[in-house]
Formats: C-alpha cells, structure tokens, sequence
C-alpha cells in the first residue's frame, strides 16, 4: 500500500450498486479513500499501476462484482492474486448471482467473501458486516 495508507477499490459497473456500496463503506465505519472502477480493464490498470509505481495506491480491500465489462470478474481476481503488491488484499466479491458455481469459482480464485446483492435497501446495508469483518485488522 502507498505510504502506509489504506484504500477501498471498488469494481462495479452499475452506478446504483455504486452508490449502495459507497452507503455500506460508510455504514461499516471504515473512513478510507475510495477508488471506483467501472469495468474489468480499469481494474488490472490499478493492480498494474501500483505495481509499477510505489507510490500509487493499493487496495487493503477489493469490492468486485463478478459480471463486468471488458474483463470477468473471475479474471480480475486472478489478476490481483498475481499482483506484487496488492496480492495480500481480501476480496469480497459482490453479485447478483445466486449460483453455488459462481460462488465457488470466485473462492477458488481468491476470493474472501461472497454477497448476493439483495433487492431491499436493508437487506444491502448488510454487506457493512463483511466489509468490517474483512478490512484487515491492522489498517482500520
């Protein structure tokens, strides 16, 4: 991470679903900057671009939907687990996919946690609960 400071990536494409994960950040009480990304290719520029650059910042967690433009999610988590220095990141993969196969692949991939996105406000606040649980410890 750059200069020690923690970072939240999210990845998702759906600026409705931004805003409710951006409603959870802050309900979980974690006060990090926020990196946004809107598709598959945006994300390995950010992987990419910390690693190439020490400066620039690497995300303690990764938010990710699985169903992006220009690149999988799946692809995406690969990408950062072979990462130099954002590899360590946990992941918590939010979708609307309620398929165990798709949960599977993303925890064979890497991932931490899987969220199925709900349809009800309430229900989405939810995901402040993993977002707590999975920010690492010492960063918070």
């Amino acid at each position: 991470m750059a200069a020690g400071k923690s970072h939240i990536l999210v990845v998702e494409d759906n600026p409705a679903d931004v805003f409710l994960i951006r409603e959870t950040i802050e309900a979980s009480g974690i006060k990090v900057p926020i990196h946004i990304v809107k598709d598959g290719e945006e994300a390995t520029r950010f992987f990419d671009n910390a690693d190439s650059d020490d400066s620039a910042p690497c995300p303690s967690l990764v938010i990710l939907d699985i169903n992006l433009p220009k690149k999988h999610g799946i692809q995406i988590l690969q990408h950062l687990r072979r990462s130099h220095r954002c590899r360590g990141a946990s992941v918590i993969v939010v979708s609307t996919s309620t398929a165990a196969k798709d949960r599977e692949d993303v925890i064979l991939n890497g991932a931490d946690a899987y969220f199925c996105k709900p349809s009800k406000y309430d229900d989405f606040l939810k995901l402040a609960d993993l977002i707590r649980e999975w920010f690492p410890k010492t960063t918070k």
